[in-house]
């Protein structure tokens, strides 16, 4: 009955039909603006493979395969099932998870959880954007100047999020344009040089031994697929405001698969090009697109460049603190946003003093960890329930929720052994974690569902079942 539902599902309101918007309009241009991040573009040609080669240890083509591979997992296997399902009840993620987690769990996951891992998105933001802000100074990289930078830039978008992110916004949509451009621009001064390129001129002067071509792919799928987590499962709110599924597909194969390929390869192509064309000879090996500018462009320009990433980099910062704090509104009623949000914003700094968020890769793959299973398990519920919201479960799901769990543990034991040396017995050296997290949530709500491991399904009030 609608009475065993708490306020937060009970209260919730499905977004009009008459408020539906195309595709083009809202779920394409939002993770457009998500994948044109310079954080994210920046890391694709690393994806924290071992060796000076990166990716492109074994060749351009392997490269960009790796990360047509990853558009395509990010789309199918992170954003679509959640995305169909907020488009056809209109409702928000934190109501949608009720299906997989339960009513009482859905409060902390994937409601809670999500806020928590803004933080770690703003200290990453911070992190990378005050060290491009230090760079125009000469800062070096975790110098006073960085960090200090750092601290201030977390605790402005915080408090932007909390009190101004209607300001932001009305700039927001056309921030991303700069980062398209200036990869534009890079890439059409690099691009005649990437067909003399070779593996060898990134191993500053010994052979190249590095990753095989399968690993060099699981590098860049788990370095993408991590980067993406979160954003799959806010499909369900981004695309409750889709009008039909045909949106929701559109707006995914278009800003989520077709924006990643876009960038990641054009990331892949400017090192390539770079390189292959001469210009980085006897300069040392740098695989991030931001240091490669100084050669390609100049120092003045790069200037240029790099104050305008920062600033294109400040919305999504914003962002992040918004929707923290509308999580901590939601799962945290009585307490003040000002001190939730603080005590979040002080984890976020903690992250950039102690130089972990200017780690992308490591950082990428706790979140993969963290909401790869959810992913997985939405996914599954999905599909289970004939490709329909199955409605909301009562207190904690068992499928969903031990399907966390061992997710979970699958996509984060690895890195956790490494920092912690009385674990280092517990490693199990996953390939992908991210990825296995995806699968081993997926997999394992299916067979528990299928044992009957699901909690009793709820009745939502008629005015909120889909209308589709």
């Amino acid at each position: 009955m609608a009475s065993n539902l708490p306020h937060y599902v009970a209260s919730a309101q499905p977004v009009p039909l008459a408020n539906r918007v195309p595709w083009y309009k809202s779920t394409a241009q939002t993770y457009a603006g998500i994948m044109l991040w310079f954080v994210f573009w920046q890391s694709v040609p690393s994806s924290g493979a071992p060796g000076p080669g990166g990716i492109l240890a074994q060749g351009v083509g392997t490269a960009l395969l790796g990360v047509v591979l990853a558009a395509l997992i990010c789309h199918f296997a992170s954003y679509l099932a959640p995305g169909l399902m907020g488009m056809k009840t209109g409702l928000p993620l934190a109501v949608v998870g009720t299906s997989t987690y339960g009513v009482l769990g859905g409060f902390l996951m994937p409601g809670f959880l999500m806020g928590v891992l803004q933080f770690g998105w703003l200290a990453v933001n911070a992190y990378f954007s005050a060290e491009l802000l230090a760079g125009l100074a000469g800062g070096a990289k975790d110098s006073t100047m960085h960090l200090g930078i750092g601290v201030i830039w977390a605790i402005v978008a915080a408090f932007v999020g909390l009190k101004g992110i209607h300001y932001v916004a009305r700039v927001a949509t056309y921030l991303p344009l700069i980062p398209l451009v200036i990869l534009l621009i890079l890439a059409g001064k690099t691009l005649s040089g990437v067909g003399s390129f070779r593996p060898e001129m990134l191993a500053e002067g010994a052979s190249v031994t590095g990753p095989s071509s399968m690993s060099i792919l699981l590098f860049a799928i788990a370095n993408i697929v991590g980067f993406f987590a979160t954003a799959g499962a806010a499909g369900t709110d981004i695309a409750s405001s889709n009008r039909d599924s045909r949106d929701v597909q559109l707006g995914g194969l278009t800003g989520v698969a077709g924006a990643t390929i876009f960038t990641g390869c054009l990331a892949l192509l400017i090192v390539a090009g770079a390189y292959g064309s001469g210009m980085m000879a006897g300069k040392a090996v740098t695989l991030d697109p931001t240091k490669l500018m100084d050669t390609i462009m100049g120092p003045q320009v790069t200037k240029l460049f790099w104050l305008l990433l920062a600033i294109a980099a400040f919305p999504p910062a914003c962002f992040s603190s918004l929707i923290a704090a509308n999580s901590m509104k939601n799962t945290l009623p009585k307490v003040n946003p000002f001190i939730s949000v603080g005590i979040g914003t002080a984890a976020s700094i903690a992250l950039v003093l102690s130089g972990q968020a200017g780690n992308a890769a490591q950082m990428f793959g706790i979140i993969g960890a963290s909401f790869g299973p959810i992913c997985g398990a939405m996914t599954a519920d999905y599909l289970l329930s004939g490709c329909k919201w199955p409605g909301p479960r009562a207190g904690f799901n068992p499928a969903g929720w031990i399907s966390w769990a061992i997710g979970f543990f699958v996509g984060s034991i690895d890195m956790i052994a490494a920092k912690v040396p009385a674990l280092s017995g517990l490693a199990l050296n996953v390939p992908c974690p991210p990825l296995a997290a995806i699968v081993v949530g997926f997999v394992l709500y299916v067979a528990l569902a299928k044992v009957g491991m699901t909690s009793k399904q709820l009745e939502m009030p008629a005015a909120q079942k889909s209308s589709r």
